[in-house]
């Protein structure tokens, strides 16, 4: 059994690179690209079991083509899937520009089957992005009561988010839950705090991320310095971030989360030097060849 499960909901990403994309009726051709599994907790479960720790997946699946190419590139990572029944897969297409990216996503949420009910006693971490609520809920309340660690990436408010709160040890936020939430940085952690998350960070995308250990001090942790002609594609650099903490946290759980973040910034700094998912996933000789190559920006 795995030591680490994942709930999100699946993506099959089309990544795109373009010098300009066309308007109206007009076509042009692009540089390169890339066809990957998608999905904030999906990849995420991803970079953990390329780090080596095989992880369970519980996961919309569907019965088309795509679903069967997901179903492979699953196995061919070692991740072991729980699917919940959709009709079709969801798609996002993605178009990296200048360090951002946009996004277009077609999305079948329409759960066919109940989630499947896993023994969570062998886990020893659960990450979250907030997909599939009532799944989401059932296995942060599972796993907290059980002395799990619980983790979620709060990369925007959702129609449970202020209860799930209340049942997670680690919450790192997106920028974008400020905004909705109209809070500062500070002020979102300060939230964080209060619904008894006992790690908080908000992350600022270059500005690197602002967090709370467990005293509740507070601190920024800066991102890496890497070089602009490097970065290719930032999209799911924060999604390998939540694996390779996760993964750091299981194997290496003496260390402070200090040494977990940093760990995990440096698997983003890999991930972000490459186009599309797949081809970003880091080894631990990646992250650690990434530290020695990049020192945080001052």
């Amino acid at each position: 059994m795995s030591e680490a499960l994942f709930i999100g909901h699946t993506y099959i990403d089309v990544t795109v690179l373009a010098d300009e994309w066309p308007t109206g009726d007009e076509k042009s051709v692009a540089r390169d690209y890339a066809v990957s599994f998608g999905g904030n907790a999906v990849t995420a479960a991803f970079a953990c079991g390329k780090l080596g720790t095989r992880p369970d997946l519980i996961c919309s699946l569907a019965p088309d083509w795509l679903g069967h190419m997901y179903t492979d590139m699953a196995a061919a990572h070692g991740v072991t899937l729980h699917g919940r029944q959709v009709r079709r897969s969801s798609l996002s297409f993605i178009m990296p520009n200048h360090g951002k990216r946009a996004i277009v996503r077609a999305r079948d949420a329409d759960y066919l089957n109940d989630f499947p009910r896993l023994d969570v006693s062998g886990y020893r971490a659960l990450h979250l992005d907030g997909h599939q609520p009532d799944a989401t809920l059932h296995y942060a309340r599972a796993c907290r009561q059980a002395g799990i660690l619980t983790s979620l990436d709060g990369g925007g408010v959702r129609e449970n988010t202020d209860e799930l709160l209340r049942h997670i040890d680690v919450a790192v936020c997106a920028e974008r839950m400020c905004e909705q939430l109209d809070l500062s940085p500070h002020g979102l952690l300060d939230l964080l705090k209060q619904r008894g998350c006992r790690i908080g960070a908000v992350t600022l995308g270059e500005r690197g991320m602002l967090w709370y250990d467990e005293t509740g001090a507070v601190d920024t942790l800066p991102s890496l310095d890497v070089p602009a002609a490097r970065i290719i594609d930032t999209s799911g650099a924060g999604d390998v971030f939540h694996g390779a903490y996760v993964w750091s946290y299981v194997n290496r759980p003496e260390l402070a989360w200090k040494e977990h973040f940093t760990f995990a910034r440096a698997a983003s700094a890999h991930k972000i030097q490459h186009l599309g998912n797949e081809a970003g996933l880091p080894g631990v000789d990646d992250v650690e060849r990434a530290m020695l190559a990049f020192a945080p920006k001052a």
